[in-house]
Parts: C-alpha cells; structure tokens; sequence
C-alpha cells in the first residue's frame, strides 16, 4: 500500500515537473498551417529556427499544404476533386501526396492559415477572382476557428530575364501591381497582410542593404566557370553554376528568396505572427554574416512595427 502511495506521487511529480517544463519553454503557441507554393515555402524555411532563437519564449506548430507554381485555382481544384470522391489520389496533393486540403485543415486547430497568389499572376489582380474568396470560404468551412491571412509574395529581381516583355514592364511595375492586387484582396475578405514583398522592397532600397541589379561588370555570354557577379546583397537567388555532363552551366534564378531573402522573409513571419521583436534574436542562418542579419531582423522589424506600405494602396 505504501508503496502504491509512492509511486502515485513520484507519477503525479513527474507530470506536474513536466507541466511546468513545457510551459517555461513555451510560452505563446502559435499554429500555422501555409497555404501556397513555393514562395510559402520560401518565407518559412527558417520560420521555425528564428521561432526557437527568440530570447522571448514561443512554441510553433508549422503545416504546409504547398505545390510549386501553385495558384488559388489549383488549391481549389484539388479541395473539389476530394469532395466529390475522397479516394481520388488527385485531392490529396500534400503531404508527399498523402493528404487533402481538407484533411490539412483538420489536423490541427490551426491559429492562423494563410494563404497567397501565385507569382506570375500576383500584380494582376483580375487572377484573384473569384478563387480568393473560395478558398477562404472553403478554409474557414473546416477551419472556422483561425485567421486567414493573406501572405503578400515579392517581386522578381531587376536583372529578370522577362521583365521588359509582355510578361511585366519592370520590377517596380511588377512590385506596384502585386502591392495594390493584395491589399484589394484582403480588404474585399477582411484579411490581414504578411507583408513579405514590402520587407523586400524595403530592403532593396535600404542604405544598409540595398544592392543593384544586373551587375554591369559581369557578361553572361562569355562568363566561365566559377566566376559570378556581385550578389552580395541580393534577396533572391540569382547566378550559380551547375555541373551538367561534365560541363558547367550558368544557371539564373531571379524568382525565388535565397538565404537572404528566406531569413528576412522568415523574420515577416515571426513579427507578423508573435507580435514580438526579431531584433535580437540568436538564430543566425549558416553563410550568413551576423551583421547582415541584424540589417534584415530591422527591417522586418520596421514592416510591423511602423507598417510600412512603400506603393499607395487603393
């Protein structure tokens, strides 16, 4: 008996120690689940990392329900074809084609879920309807506790290739036309803003960041391998080689975030969703200098804190 008696408190000691542990380590919980691509893929890459390098206790529970090149319509699409027959393997797109949109929505009693256009179509506001208000109204069907937020994307690098060309005239026409199609959005749902493509925006005209595009010192016709041009402050991946049949070739990416751009934007996030600080926290992404990160933890900081909109919204 009495040693029934000890083992019942030694238990109810441990549970209670292992209560007080995680609740001195986590301090504010935040569930989001990402609807979007790439550039959801992008902004949340070190999301996580800087969540557990806050000098403020947080705890974060990341979903992604993500296709590369993925618009509202497609999310749609997918959600549609689960409804209608929940054995279709093509309504279960995520998860490494596992999991449908709807299961995604229950898996968690997500806090927030956000979602976003895909890039090509996000200066061109016409693409948002009507899909943008179906995928709300299909998110809050099976999530009707949480926030949908809109995650604003960014605009290409200057030196992008279709810039020019009836794709779009220019980064600034590119960056004023997904500006003005997200804030239309969210005031017609009544939705918040990430705002990721104005951390971008900000950090490209910023003194201590900056950087300009195309570097006028480097020819792409007569470059040789491992030469490259000043990418040193580039938010977005940019020029690299790949080793293709024993050749190398120069390889251009001026669409998606590199380490740079994934840190600031990651740092979005976190001010967005924490409503506290990044300055200052500990988390430094590997190749990345200290001193360019605490650049990229003020910008994102001055996003939130003065909420910075560089274009005038409608």
């Amino acid at each position: 008996m009495k040693n029934s008696f000890l083992l019942l408190l030694l238990l109810c000691l441990i549970v209670l120690c292992s209560s007080q542990t995680v609740f001195s380590q986590t301090g504010k919980h935040v569930r989001v689940l990402a609807v979007g691509n790439s550039f959801s893929n992008d902004a949340t890459t070190y999301f996580p990392q800087i969540v557990k390098g806050s000098p403020v206790p947080c705890t974060l529970t990341l979903g992604k329900a993500s296709i590369g090149g993925c618009d509202f319509a497609r999310h749609l699409r997918h959600a549609t074809l689960h409804e209608a027959d929940p054995t279709d393997p093509e309504g279960k797109p995520y998860s490494n084609k596992t999991k449908s949109l709807k299961e995604m929505l229950l898996a968690e009693p997500w806090d927030f879920v956000t979602m976003q256009q895909v890039s090509t179509k996000s200066f061109r506001p016409e693409t948002f309807r009507p899909e943008a208000k179906q995928l709300y109204d299909y998110i809050k069907r099976y999530a009707p506790q949480s926030e949908v937020v809109i995650h604003q994307t960014w605009a290409y690098r200057a030196d992008e290739p279709r810039f020019g060309t009836a794709f779009c005239g220019s980064q600034q026409a590119m960056y004023e036309g997904l500006c003005k199609a997200y804030a239309e959005i969210a005031g017609e749902l009544g939705c918040r803003l990430i705002q990721s493509g104005d951390a971008m925006e900000l950090a490209r005209r910023d003194a201590q960041w900056g950087g300009v595009f195309p570097d006028v010192n480097f020819d792409t016709k007569t470059a040789t391998y491992p030469n490259l041009p000043d990418q040193r402050y580039s938010l977005h991946v940019g020029y690299s080689w790949r080793k293709e049949k024993d050749q190398w070739k120069l390889m251009y990416d001026g669409i998606h975030a590199n380490i740079a751009g994934d840190y600031l934007t990651g740092c979005v996030w976190f001010e967005f969703f924490f409503e506290t600080t990044v300055v200052g926290n500990t988390f430094v992404p590997d190749k990345m200098d200290t001193k360019d990160a605490s650049i990229l933890q003020r910008i994102a900081h001055e996003i939130r804190e003065y909420n910075i909109g560089l274009v005038k919204k409608p």
